[in-house]
């Protein structure tokens, strides 16, 4: 019989008790431990929560014991895959933090195109495995983004249009229920909960693994961006509002509003400066890229064009040093409609208005095979939204961009006030008003979500998320 792992339990201001988890073989985390401030750490800076404990499990069972004990002992639970959440709900103020971040395994089958990803894997542990294949899942922008939280929010990504969101191509998860107990979702076991797991968020409990299936795309892809000067935005917007429409299900965009970032491939003297930016991700044959792409590439003379072959897996992360663990963040966000030129007026106004040369506002093309999925077929909400854009406030410790930058964030947002469509849960920061939860959903699938969460956790024991509560919940 193992010896149970011990750890000290109590409030910090406290004299600590030494304590055990039955059954847990993973490594606990106190107040006291010497690693405990960069365990409690999550990617937002802004975030300085202080749990009793951190459960950093290495299985299944770890998470089962975790959970029990903290039902056990009346303790707050939030769980913890890749920490990205801008929201910071994968740590909590004196409860225990279920932390899945050692539990990165990704297995591939090829031959049936089909992954299974461990809980606490980030989209590069992914797209390392399945790249080597040719294969791919629709994932996020940054591969430092964990799977579970992109995933149980939706998965907005570059393939979306082509392939979905990351919740249409979930087969399969395995979840540790509020009672303790493991069970397996998927349209055969337990439907009605892998319908809430695929788009509710982590409301229904600590899911541990997922089964994905895989596109043939890769390891080559036509990708890239095109930088215009900030001052050329509003008619190289509507000009892309127009090519857009009609562009191929292949290609996915991503239009950043803000300064230039420091990258390697972006020339110095650009560096700062502010620009409008398209990212580009053809998922099909580099020839098709090429002609789909070519009137966006002379619709303007552009600061410089980047699109060109690359690797996949390269792009996926290439943006990843502009977000960068540990700066504080803050965001605001919406669904939007086409592009009319109202709206187009109102975004060129307000993008480049921001103090920090960190912030910048993402818009992210929707449609394509997104909007093919009837409303309610999944739990991913307002499906018909033409673009998801995201205002994101951005300075590194020390810096004096807060009070401006948020204040420009909740501006824009009200700005945009009379075109809004719904919002994408995973974009919600940590001081939303409690109705843009059901907003983000619609009425129909909100209270399909509630029926679940009374069903699986009536007690609202997962409430360190964007909250779906329960029926007569009192927490």
């Amino acid at each position: 019989m193992t010896t149970p792992t011990t750890a000290e339990l109590g409030h910090r201001s406290k004299q600590p008790t030494l304590v055990e988890i039955d059954g847990f073989r993973g490594r606990l985390i106190s107040a006291h431990h010497a690693d405990y401030d960069i365990a409690r750490a999550v990617w937002n800076g802004a975030i300085n929560r202080h749990p009793r404990l951190i459960a950093r499990c290495i299985g299944v069972a770890d998470v089962v014991a975790a959970v029990r004990f903290a039902r056990d002992h009346d303790l707050e639970i939030a769980i913890r895959g890749g920490g990205h959440n801008v929201a910071g709900t994968a740590v909590c103020d004196d409860g225990i933090v279920i932390d899945l971040s050692a539990m990165r395994a990704v297995r591939v089958d090829p031959a049936h195109r089909r992954a299974w990803v461990q809980g606490g894997a980030l989209w590069g542990d992914v797209d390392h495995e399945t790249q080597v294949h040719g294969l791919v899942t629709t994932g996020g922008i940054v591969s430092h983004t964990g799977v579970a939280g992109l995933t149980l929010g939706g998965g907005v990504g570059w393939l979306m249009r082509k392939h979905g969101l990351t919740v249409d191509n979930l087969l399969a998860a395995d979840v540790v229920t509020a009672d303790g107990e493991l069970l397996r979702a998927s349209e055969d076991e337990h439907p009605d909960l892998f319908w809430a797991l695929s788009g509710g968020g982590g409301n229904f409990g600590v899911v541990t693994s997922f089964e994905f299936r895989l596109h043939c795309v890769g390891p080559t892809v036509l990708a890239g961006p095109i930088l215009w000067d900030a001052n050329d935005a509003s008619e190289v917007l509507r000009f892309y509002r127009d090519f857009v429409r009609d562009a191929p299900d292949e290609l996915g965009t991503v239009v950043r509003f803000g300064t230039a970032p420091p990258l390697p491939v972006i020339p110095t003297d650009l560096h700062w400066r502010p620009v409008m930016m398209v990212g580009n991700c053809y998922a099909g044959p580099i020839e098709d890229g090429e002609r789909a792409l070519g009137p966006l590439r002379v619709c303007r003379p552009p600061l410089v064009d980047l699109v060109g072959p690359t690797p996949y897996v390269g792009f996926q992360s290439a943006l990843d040093s502009t977000v960068v663990h540990g700066w504080n963040y803050y965001w605001k966000s919406t669904h939007l409609p086409d592009l009319s030129d109202d709206l187009i007026d109102v975004i060129a106004e307000h993008a480049f208005t921001c103090a920090s040369p960190r912030s910048y506002v993402a818009m992210f093309h929707l449609k394509g095979a997104v909007s093919r999925v009837a409303e309610g077929g999944t739990a991913f909400g307002n499906r018909q939204a033409s673009h998801a854009i995201t205002l994101d406030a951005v300075w590194r410790p020390g810096e004096d961009f807060a009070t401006r930058d948020t204040a420009w964030a909740r501006g824009f947002l009200a700005a945009l006030g009379r075109f809004r469509e719904g919002v994408y849960v995973n974009f919600l920061g940590g001081d939303e008003d409690p109705g843009r939860v059901r907003e983000a959903y619609g009425a129909f699938v909100y209270d399909r979500l509630v029926d679940v969460k009374t069903k699986y956790d009536p007690d609202n024991v997962f409430h360190n998320n964007q909250n779906i509560r329960p029926r007569l919940s009192h927490a």
